[in-house]
């Protein structure tokens, strides 16, 4: 069975495939069929109807966003790919338009949904005070919730964005870091600025650390404070210990929320210390204004393979009872 898709110009076919069609294998390994290229219409040769369906949905994303991106790298093609291999049948995801859901508007960026845990944290984000983000590295936790809190800030509804986090080394004592408290701190919050980098220019973060409408805190120099009119994101939550995680819940004020991401299965705090994010996830479920939103492999945007190495920890762990 054969089905093609006709881009809307061989120039934009060429920035989707690269070039000399390098990425042509990696979608052939993806989609699980054979593509045949001619002019500006890809063909795809499969039996199976998922893949055909697969095929039509990813190629007319792709069109789509070639009009106004000049590469795409196979990060960036995984990532749209993953918005049609979820739960979803093809069927429901063929006649669904991508706009009418859930997004993120930063400026003249959009930030999509790519599954449905996505979408449902897109939603809470915008409709509950906190929202706890839980699951694996590359599952959008972090990105999502610095675009939502960059467009609460950037349209008015916020006055500030507070990063913070624990300061836990993973594994590795980094010693002595020079400089004053920001300085000290970046390197812990680099992923969170690495998101906002993605939405909008350094130079624009820049102004607005200066002007103090971006902060950074570290988690212990939060107790005592009550945050008015903002939006805070506490990253890395998983190595916080109840104490801190009660502190950080209790420190909202009028108009403000907060976001909690982390990962549950790399916590690097000391045995004789429980995650605070554990704990909260067993006894705040019932509150009402508050959601959590567990991701897992199926939602990695990342890489393809990062989603199998997720599997395979996860798996080991399940064998030895961890």
């Amino acid at each position: 069975m054969d089905r093609s898709v006709h881009f809307g110009s061989e120039e934009q076919i060429q920035r989707v495939l690269g070039i000399n069609d390098r990425n042509l294998p990696y979608l052939e390994a993806l989609l699980g069929g054979d593509l045949f290229v001619k002019g500006n219409t890809l063909t795809i040769r499969s039996d199976d109807e998922n893949t055909i369906g697969r095929f039509t949905l990813l190629f007319n994303r792709l069109d789509r966003l070639a009009a106004t991106q000049s590469y795409f790298s196979e990060a960036e093609i995984f990532l749209e790919f993953q918005a049609v291999r979820n739960d979803r049948p093809i069927s429901e995801l063929m006649g669904e338009e991508r706009a009418q859901g859930p997004c993120i508007v930063v400026h003249n960026r959009i930030a999509y949904p790519k599954s449905p845990r996505q979408e449902k944290y897109i939603t809470s984000m915008a409709t509950r005070q906190i929202v706890f983000g839980i699951g694996p590295a590359g599952t959008g936790k972090t990105f999502l919730a610095v675009a939502h809190a960059l467009s609460q800030l950037l349209g008015g509804k916020r006055q500030k964005i507070i990063l913070t986090r624990p300061i836990v080394e993973a594994g590795e004592n980094l010693g002595f870091l020079p400089g004053d408290l920001a300085q000290k701190i970046n390197p812990y919050l680099r992923p969170l600025y690495d998101a906002m980098e993605a939405m909008i220019s350094v130079q624009n973060i820049r102004r607005l650390e200066d002007n103090g409408s971006i902060e950074i805190a570290p988690l212990a120099y939060m107790r005592g404070r009550s945050l008015q009119n903002a939006t805070v994101i506490l990253d890395e939550a998983q190595n916080t210990t109840r104490e801190q995680m009660q502190m950080f819940l209790t420190r909202l004020g009028e108009n403000s929320s907060a976001i909690i991401t982390g990962d549950i299965s790399q916590v690097d705090l000391p045995r004789s210390k429980d995650s605070g994010l554990i704990h909260a996830a067993k006894i705040l479920c019932d509150i009402e204004g508050l959601d959590f939103v567990y991701f897992d492999s199926r939602d990695v945007v990342r890489s393809r393979i990062v989603s199998q190495i997720i599997d395979a920890y996860a798996e080991d762990g399940q064998r030895r009872g961890v």
